[in-house]
């Protein structure tokens, strides 16, 4: 078949006259699918109104350093030197405290939190060398990482292996909320940029826990075509749409439209007002093959079909002499007085 390639154009407008031959039905009977097209976005953005759904993975994966104790852990400590200091069983530990202490006998509260294994028996060695020669103290982890749990319990409970998510919507200021670690702003991110901010965020608080954020809907997209045309009002975008497809959606243009200057309102990235005027008269009376003119839009841009010049004219003359104050008085004309010339 015969076609016109913008491709060929060479930066410039193709015409008709550019016509070759080319596969333009290369799909053949049945084939009304298209060709595997380019992503509509290299990489999409977080904005407000998306819902992303946050799994939750606890890896018990640390990925350096030595682990800390924090409340809520358990140990047990034993000595060789007096069974007496014993504290906590592998069963059953001695659990650190929400200020981060333990209770042991002769010494008391002794703080633990932030405290390695080794720190800790180190601390309780050195301590009760005031009442043994060789205490031979031994602490023994018996549970921790319970923030990890306790997290992921307030996410979705302890369904074995039952993923762990929770589903938040992005906040007008661009932030979401999660448990644990309060406000993230995430607008603007990517999925994978989001997916580092949280995890770094997490790594904060608590070691052995991952999250993987995942798109599960997308914010409405919505472009407003205004003027000629016969459905005015917004329409949802559920797709890369252009110009003449938004009018398509919107009912198709009215004869009065002059699509000679069809107008693009658009807001950028700071809210400031950008516009342009396009000229889309020759695609609808298929004298332009790939016209310029047809470009694509972006969500929120408000499309203008104005009337046609003579359209603006009728108008006029119906509200000035039909229905306005020459309906009533008759109008005589213009006259030009010679006197005094």
């Amino acid at each position: 078949m015969m076609g016109v390639d913008c491709a060929t154009a060479c930066g410039s407008e193709a015409r008709w006259q550019d016509m070759r031959p080319m596969r333009f039905d290369a799909y053949g009977p049945g084939g009304y699918a298209g060709p595997s097209r380019l992503q509509h976005l290299a990489k999409y953005h977080v904005r407000p109104g998306d819902e992303i759904q946050i799994v939750y993975l606890v890896t018990r994966r640390q990925d350096n350093g030595q682990y800390r104790l924090m409340p809520g852990d358990e140990v047990s400590i034993e000595s060789i030197a007096d069974e007496d200091l014993d504290r906590g069983t592998l069963q059953n530990g001695l659990l650190i405290q929400p200020d981060g202490t333990i209770t042991v006998r002769l010494l008391g509260q002794i703080q633990a939190a932030g405290l390695t294994v080794e720190g800790l028996r180190a601390l309780l060695e050195r301590e009760y060398e005031a009442f043994y020669d060789d205490p031979a103290i031994d602490v023994t982890p018996v549970r921790t990482n319970t923030l990890a749990e306790d997290i992921r319990a307030a996410v979705g409970g302890l369904g074995g292996f039952t993923a762990q998510a929770i589903t938040v919507t992005v906040m007008p200021d661009g932030h979401i909320r999660l448990p644990g670690i309060g406000g993230v702003n995430v607008q603007g991110f990517t999925l994978e940029q989001l997916k580092r901010e949280i995890n770094l965020r997490y790594a904060e608080v608590v070691v052995g826990l991952e999250v993987e954020p995942i798109l599960t809907q997308q914010a409405p997209h919505f472009v407003y075509v205004l003027g000629q045309v016969s459905l005015p009002g917004r329409q949802e975008l559920t797709a890369p749409t252009t110009v003449l497809g938004a009018i398509a959606s919107a009912g198709g243009h009215l004869p009065g439209g002059n699509l000679r200057q069809v107008v693009i309102f658009r807001r950028a990235e700071d809210w400031r007002l950008v516009s342009t005027m396009l000229d889309l008269n020759g695609a609808i009376r298929g004298k332009r093959p790939t016209p310029a003119d047809e470009i694509w839009l972006r969500d929120g841009d408000v499309v203008i079909v104005p009337e046609r010049p003579i359209q603006v004219f009728n108008n006029f003359v119906n509200q000035v002499f039909t229905e306005g104050i020459y309906g009533i008085i008759p109008f005589g004309g213009f006259s030009v007085s010679r006197e005094g010339l």
